[in-house]
């Protein structure tokens, strides 16, 4: 048959090695299961858009309509918070607080944190949002298909494939050369921070790398060095 992938191996050494232990455990003589070494995982490079690559990819989008002042102002928002695409995706539009320029999200093992709007991303966020004149709670919607009758319109939102798709777009329509994601953004945000001098511990919060201290950060009450890394660093803000 195949070979088992390099995750499936050390899935079965892991498996193997709590066997062992359990067998010591009932006095068992086995071989020690710090003895079974797992593989090395395999290095992985980290992709991310330089200084022209973001300007010619976020200039990409027709602002003369509605779709395409949506879609500035989707990959705008997307540099600067360095939001995951799940959360992005989950947006609605009473989350953002342009005034701030700050919001709460609840990311991966549902830890809240902070996250930052640059200036552009306000500005096109802002321009976006006065031509909705619609009721829709999502934050980015979809411009086609059938309209969702339903309050709040949940069935208006950008599903996270469509939203994939969108800066798959205009990554080629940018003429970048390169494959790029949503992810790939986030990547972006995070070097474009690191690259002017932001501390490491800094973004890692920025990213939900690290551990917050729940509700205090997450509703109204800011970290304001958090506020000043991104204020001074964020290229946006320039």
């Amino acid at each position: 048959g195949r070979p088992l992938s390099r995750a499936t191996q050390t899935y079965f050494l892991v498996a193997l090695r709590s066997l062992l232990r359990y067998w010591s455990l009932q006095g068992l003589e086995v071989l020690a299961p710090d003895r079974i070494e797992l593989g090395k995982a395999p290095s992985r490079s980290l992709k991310f858009l330089d200084g022209d690559q973001l300007r010619r990819l976020l200039a990409a989008p027709d602002i003369n309509d509605l779709r395409g002042l949506r879609d500035r102002a989707l990959i705008e928002t997307f540099f600067s918070t360095g939001l995951r695409l799940s959360e992005l995706a989950r947006l609605d539009r009473d989350h953002i607080n342009l005034k701030t320029r700050e919001f709460g999200v609840i990311g991966k093992g549902r830890k809240p944190r902070i996250v930052f709007l640059s200036d552009a991303a306000t500005e096109w966020l802002d321009r976006y949002l006065q031509t909705r004149h619609d009721r829709w709670k999502p934050l980015f919607i979809r411009m086609k298909g059938k309209l969702d009758a339903t309050p709040g319109g949940p069935g208006m939102r950008m599903s996270t494939r469509s939203i994939e798709r969108l800066v798959q777009k205009y990554v080629r329509l940018a003429g970048l050369g390169v494959k790029a994601t949503p992810h790939t953004l986030r990547h972006s945000f995070a070097t474009d921070l690191l690259s002017n001098g932001a501390d490491l511990r800094a973004v890692q919060e920025l990213l939900g790398h690290a551990n917050l201290n729940t509700t205090q950060i997450y509703t109204h009450v800011t970290n304001p060095q958090l506020r000043a890394v991104h204020r001074k660093f964020h290229s946006g803000n320039q």
